[in-house]
């Protein structure tokens, strides 16, 4: 797809580094930094990751002429910059990283610039589109005449993402869809509030307000509320992820929703795939992963969270793995309170699924009841549950291999010599631990009252 990205650019750098002392000038941490990472923000981030999703991203903006304008080009490499004089320094922020935890962020060049001129060549870009991402940044690009006349004038036949700013224009009607965070949607519609009802409300009063054919509120771990004109509000749920910066998330949904839409998808299925993007994105390290090689994959079914990264980051948060596995066909009380348990035993629980083929293997030809998809699911939904990891062995020990769990998890129905597993988790130091079994609850017994009322 070619997906133009129209709006305001600025210079990102990261510096990060460990923090084990204090200075002696004054009480705060002293980050010995080993890694400066530059890359493109705003509108620039935005046609970074659809680049990096394998389409034709554009890039139409304006550019100063100062140092950080040419770091900024060097950044924006292999895609197609189409770009105007700024006529103001290079907007620079550099976030400062101890042992990966956000310690403080530096603002140059952010003060409000001259208003900027939109060429020629920058409106010709916008031409033969799919979809275009209007990625406001409040430097005022958004708020010139000629382009958003012709912003409105294409929206009639592509769709338009508009992510807006507070400081920044507002959109131009018939827009498809508009994305502001509930804080944004909040202050635009001057309600006060931090739920899911004052995001509809402050959605409601936006539609009439931006005459946009959608307005999607973005509630972080909440995730979006999706409301259209004649339509009742509806909520689509986030993944949960294990992430400790958001930056970038507003713009993975935006670039991630323009996509479905150009796709044809409806407003409702391109805000739930716009959602598990950004849960994705963060999940796999947000922007500061951005660009680096990925471990082997080994996704989840459901909703893309990746069991060894969720192990991946406890552990270097100091954290303590915790496992459990189990075919868990037909949930029960008893399966809750022994995950309870577990959970409560270190800093992330995640449980080792038996796939289809694996639980046919063990319990027979009739099982399992529920397909592993579903039961993935339904392990996901339980807030003790962090992440899920389907084997397909009839035995776990492959994938506690790959886990390396620092503590392995069984009900209190077995005994020591019944685990084989103990012996390998105990080869990297784990522990194996039983927890309070629950008498009376039990699949088979399901199964067979399942089967006797048909």
């Amino acid at each position: 797809m070619r997906i133009v990205v129209v709006g305001d650019v600025l210079l990102d750098t990261d510096l990060s580094g460990d923090a084990g002392r204090l200075s002696p000038d004054a009480p705060v941490p002293v980050v010995d930094v080993d890694a400066v990472r530059r890359r493109a923000g705003g509108a620039g981030l935005v046609a970074r990751m659809l680049e990096a999703d394998g389409h034709e991203a554009v890039l139409v903006t304006v550019l100063g002429e100062d140092d950080a304008a040419a770091l900024l080009r060097a950044e924006l490499d292999g895609i197609t910059v189409v770009a105007g004089p700024s006529g103001a320094p290079t907007p620079v922020k550099t976030r400062v990283r101890a042992s990966g935890q956000p310690v403080v962020r530096f603002d140059e060049g952010c003060a409000t610039p001259p208003a900027p001129a939109c060429t020629e060549d920058m409106l010709a870009a916008l031409e033969g589109a799919d979809a275009i991402v209007a990625a406001d940044y409040g430097r005022g690009l958004l708020a010139d005449e000629a382009l958003r006349t012709r912003l409105e004038a294409l929206a009639g036949t592509t769709p338009v993402v508009w992510d807006p700013h507070p400081a920044g224009a507002q959109p131009v009607p018939g827009v498809a869809a508009v994305t502001p965070n509930i804080g944004e949607a909040l202050r635009f519609a001057d309600l006060q509030g931090s739920d899911t009802r004052a995001a509809a409300a402050a959605a409601d009063v936006l539609l009439g307000a931006w005459r946009s054919r959608a307005v999607l509120v973005t509630m972080g771990e909440h995730g979006a509320l999706v409301a259209a004109a004649g339509l009742l509000p509806q909520v689509v749920p986030a993944p949960r992820v294990d992430a400790t910066d958001p930056c970038g998330a507003g713009d993975r949904f935006a670039s991630a929703l323009a996509v479905g839409l150009a796709a044809g998808e409806p407003i409702d299925v391109a805000a739930q795939q716009a959602t598990e993007a950004a849960a994705r994105f963060l999940g796999s390290g947000g922007v500061s992963a951005m660009g680096r090689r990925q471990e082997a994959p080994q996704q989840l079914p459901v909703d893309g969270i990746d069991a060894l990264d969720v192990a991946r980051r406890t552990r270097e948060a100091g954290g303590t793995v915790v496992a459990t596995g189990g075919c868990f066909d037909l949930l029960h009380a008893g399966h809750a309170r022994t995950l309870a348990a577990a959970r409560q035993l270190g800093d992330c629980l995640i449980v080792l699924l038996n796939s289809d083929e694996s639980v046919r293997g063990l319990k027979g030809e009739n099982r399992p009841i529920i397909k592993q998809e579903d039961r993935a699911e339904l392990l996901s939904a339980l807030e003790c549950v962090d992440a899920v990891l389907v084997f397909g062995e009839s035995t776990p020990e492959n994938a506690i291999s790959r886990l390396q769990p620092d503590i392995w998890v069984k009900g209190g129905d077995y005994a020591a010599e019944d685990l084989p597993e103990a012996a390998l988790v105990s080869s990297w130091g784990g522990r194996t631990v039983t927890v309070p079994y629950i008498p009376a609850r039990s699949t088979t017994k399901l199964a067979a009252a399942l089967a006797r009322v048909g």
